[in-house]
């Protein structure tokens, strides 16, 4: 990470320009173009010098016009490079923040579950849109812009100092002053602008969850409270703005009151001279008042500028911060997992999602192929945990998984999850037709096949009710659909990926008795035939598994169907089932 304390950080610039290689035509046009548009800073001053001098005061009009329409023409020249400049700087800085979108969206897809679980949502959504987003003013308003300025500071004091050094000694004088403000300016644009992104990103996170979770404030009645916090958070962003502003209010003034001064000297020093018939002449004055004010002009847009400079790269240091995590699954395994057959096993594995607290303490276990397990216990007691090592969403500690006898790290991680379809208790669904949900956009499968489906299992007679059916679009996280409808999708959605092991994360337990039937009939025919591990919450689910695994602290402490259990004496099971089971049983 960049150190907040220097005023620019090269290291860190040098590496946004790797993102430039792949368009390096562009990048050396725009160079250019601020190459021409610096020489052709000078010509208009020259040529406002040789008409005072050469017609202006000699009253040749004949030779006024020529220079007026030699200014004319560099007028149009300068129009056309300063399009051209500012369009393929803004291209330029447009492509390279496309590309490091798409590269921080795939990096951001490949990173463990862990990463997420500590990351809040609204700092992630901040850093891949408007962080990156304000990475392209390092090239549109930033980069290039300082450089042009630069080449026209230069080439125009180069140009004072051969028209008259006396004159150019004197705004030269004025320069330290302004250069100083200017230093002093950039370091603490720096640290306050760091500030300012520190804040948008404390107030993108606050305002994304509580509209996420709106309904906890509401029944809770906390309106009040998340009202008064997000003053706080929102007074804090001001102030942070506020400083920057607080800066340039002193900064801008300042740098004006020099060009003024620098001005006043000019007509001073080079008045006297003229009219005691020096070599100072009155197209020489006008020309250097003109020449001052474009010196001056860019060293108060190259610290304007370098705000813009600054921001990008506080922004860039921050997108890089997440460039550079190394979060992301071992994805180097070599098989390519066929068709699973379903045969798991679990050799003395141990997790925890802290290294100093296991989660999963030595479990082993093995399912059959075609087999349904149940898993049964406490809430805490590592049931989900179990199906995220299976995913590989978390690595293992110690021990073994193995999928049809073959090591999961073996498999590439693409391969492995296409073979395992996960029902979860709280079902995703994206904003988008109830078709798309289902597939995932995925081409190869298509709406017949979806429809073909959906009959089997028993759920398209629902999805018909919905106005435009399939194309039905459920909204942000299924809000028009309830709980036992999302669950449906969610089985269907997992049907038809055919997958060779299913999972079902308390699928029921939170749905309507109708909902139940149908999610009961789909979970008989999407289990048929294949490996199924149910984390079961109904008491039906329960009693048709094959065999049933009993948790408690991260170890499986029984197993055996349901019959076998019952019959153990003070067994964990058989006191669960009667203090849960047995209640449900009886309604």
């Amino acid at each position: 990470m960049a150190n907040s304390g220097k005023a620019f950080d090269f290291k860190l610039f040098k590496r946004l320009l790797k993102f430039t290689n792949a368009y390096r035509l562009v990048f050396y046009f725009v160079a250019l173009a601020a190459i021409i548009m610096a020489g052709l800073a000078i010509v208009r001053p020259e040529l406002i010098q040789l008409a005072i001098d050469n017609s202006i005061e000699p009253k040749d009009g004949s030779g006024l016009q020529f220079y007026v329409l030699m200014m004319v023409a560099v007028l149009v020249l300068e129009v056309l490079f300063q399009f051209a400049f500012i369009f393929y700087a803004n291209w330029l800085g447009q492509s390279v923040v496309r590309d490091m979108r798409v590269k921080l969206f795939n990096l951001m897809m490949s990173f463990r579950m862990k990463y997420f679980d500590k990351s809040a949502v609204g700092r992630l959504t901040t850093r891949a849109v408007n962080d990156i987003e304000t990475i392209s003013s390092i090239f549109s308003q930033g980069l290039f812009m300082i450089l042009s300025d630069l080449l026209k500071m230069f080439v125009i004091a180069g140009f004072m100092l051969y028209k008259s050094w006396q004159l150019a000694l004197i705004v030269f004088a004025i320069l330290p002053l302004i250069l100083y403000a200017t230093r002093v300016f950039q370091r603490a644009m720096k640290v306050a602008f760091e500030d300012v992104r520190n804040q948008v990103a404390d107030l993108n996170s606050f305002v994304q969850e509580r509209i996420t979770g709106m309904k906890i404030v509401q029944i809770f009645t906390r309106e009040d409270t998340e009202y008064k916090r997000f003053k706080e958070i929102n007074e804090k962003h001001k102030k942070a703005w506020i400083r920057t502003v607080w800066y340039n209010s002193i900064f801008f003034p300042i740098a004006e009151m020099a060009s003024s001064i620098a001005i006043g000297l000019i007509v001073w020093y080079g008045g006297l001279n003229a009219a005691g018939g020096g070599v100072i002449t009155l197209g020489i004055i006008t020309a250097f008042i003109q020449l001052a004010q474009m010196l001056f002009r860019p060293l108060r847009q190259i610290a304007d500028k370098f705000n813009t400079l600054q921001m990008g790269m506080v922004a860039a240091n921050r997108v890089f911060g997440i460039l550079d995590t190394k979060s992301h699954i071992d994805d180097s395994g070599t098989v390519d997992m066929p068709r699973a057959t379903g045969h798991i096993e679990f050799k003395n594995v141990h997790f925890g999602y802290t290294e100093d607290e296991e989660v999963i303490k030595g479990i082993s276990l093995t399912v059959q192929p075609g087999e349904t397990i149940a898993i049964v216990g406490a809430t805490g007691a590592g049931k989900s945990t179990i199906i995220n090592l299976l995913n590989r969403f978390y690595e293992i500690q110690k021990g073994e998984i193995l999928i049809d006898k073959v090591n999961a790290k073996e498999y590439t991680l693409e391969s492995l999850r296409k073979q395992i379809a996960v029902v979860l208790q709280d079902v995703f669904l994206f904003a988008d037709t109830i078709l798309n949900n289902i597939t995932l956009n995925d081409p190869s499968i298509t709406e017949e096949e979806v429809v073909a489906a959906a009959k089997e299992i028993g759920v398209h007679k629902f999805i018909k009710t919905l106005p435009n059916g399939y194309h039905y679009n459920v909204k942000e996280r299924g809000s028009m659909l309830s709980s036992g409808q999302r669950q449906l999708i969610a089985f269907l959605r997992a049907y038809v990926s055919k997958p060779g092991i299913l999972i079902l994360d308390e699928a029921t337990s939170s749905v309507d008795t109708y909902s139940e039937e149908l999610i009961q009939n789909a979970t008989e025919k999407i289990t048929k035939g294949r490996t199924s591990i149910v984390i079961a919450h109904r008491l039906a689910t329960i009693k048709k598994a094959d065999k049933i695994l009993v948790m408690d602290a991260g170890k499986i402490v029984e197993t055996g169907t349901h019959k076998e259990l019952l019959k153990k004496e003070d067994g964990y099971y058989r006191n669960l089932y009667e203090v849960q089971f047995m209640a449900e049983e009886a309604v």
